[in-house]
């Protein structure tokens, strides 16, 4: 994807309405001049870290996911939704998260990435990416607005890691864990070899105070979006009143110099990120070590081994 693009949509949106959230996804996309071509092959990815285990707020919300499934559909998109959860295979994880549900009726393809292929960074690093999100047209990137206790927060850019097959990614945690910036660096320089698109944040019941799992819900209200994942996670940072630098994955784009890493170079054709009231929105008040324990590793293989062979 080109990491070219300043603006950011920012909307406000109190509740989980289908019809209000299509219209702002809508709304947001024309302010950025974004359009999704007749035909076009789009594939959604949603946070779907995990079906169980957690309080509903760790996933895209599925009237969320639902509501941005129906807009590609209007515009004439051939629609998939996909991802590479922890654990467990995507459908069934969507249907434990109730997405599934929502779609109930839609012309979409819920699918558990197969086929995969092994991409080259600028890092250097080689990754094993799914295919289905290397060959669509256009990636809908749909993160969830949560807290997170190894990289303090996790926004647009640290979601496009779910496009690592499986297991690959706590393989990842692990080999480039102990050093924070290769880390980072490996999520941001994922984005240069996966297709263009847009990303829309659900921010209407955020996570606080912990995560990705088991945090507490926070009311932000707020549906925002961007071409560029860079330009949305630090327009979400000053949202916060966060110092961008307290974000480690904010660094590593600041460090690159992309664009859209500098906050005084945003632009926002729709609201302004204070114009969100998010005063309370409380972060992890110490972070884990990005490396997992190898019995951690160890548990979490035997986890997902049982999640796929009983979904």
């Amino acid at each position: 994807m080109e990491i070219s693009s300043k603006h950011v949509g920012i909307q406000r949106c109190p509740a989980y309405d289908r019809r209000v959230i299509k219209e702002q996804a809508a709304t947001i996309a024309a302010a950025l001049g974004f359009r999704l071509a007749p035909a076009s092959r789009v594939l959604l990815k949603p946070n779907l870290v995990s079906g169980r285990g957690h309080n509903g707020l760790a996933c895209t919300h599925p009237e969320f996911v639902a509501a941005v499934a129906e807009w590609c559909l209007d515009c004439g998109a051939r629609v998939a939704i996909g991802d590479s959860p922890a654990f467990g295979r995507a459908p069934s994880v969507m249907r434990a998260c109730g997405i599934a549900q929502s779609l109930k009726g839609l012309p979409v393809e819920l699918i558990h990435f197969g086929p995969a292929r092994q991409v080259r960074l600028a890092c250097g690093e080689r990754l094993t990416l799914a295919a289905e999100a290397l060959d669509c047209d256009i990636l809908v990137n749909l993160p969830k607005f949560k807290a997170h206790s190894q990289t303090l927060i996790t926004l647009a850019v640290k979601n496009y890691f779910g496009t690592v097959k499986g297991f690959g990614k706590a393989l990842l945690h692990q080999k480039l864990g102990e050093d924070e910036q290769a880390f980072c660096r490996m999520l941001v320089d994922l984005l240069a070899v996966l297709p263009g698109g847009i990303s829309l944040i659900d921010g209407v019941q955020a996570m606080h105070r912990k995560g990705p799992m088991n945090g507490e819900m926070f009311p932000l209200g707020m549906v925002a979006g961007s071409v560029n994942p860079v330009a949305l996670d630090t327009a979400m940072l000053l949202m916060l009143g966060m110092k961008p630098e307290q974000s480690m994955i904010w660094r590593e784009t600041e460090r690159q110099k992309l664009a859209g890493a500098r906050p005084e170079e945003l632009l926002f054709p729709l609201l302004q990120p204070l114009d969100i009231a998010a005063n309370g929105f409380v972060l992890p008040s110490a972070l884990k070590p990005i490396p997992f324990r190898p019995l951690q590793v160890f548990n979490s293989m035997v986890k997902r081994v049982r999640l796929l062979l009983h979904s």
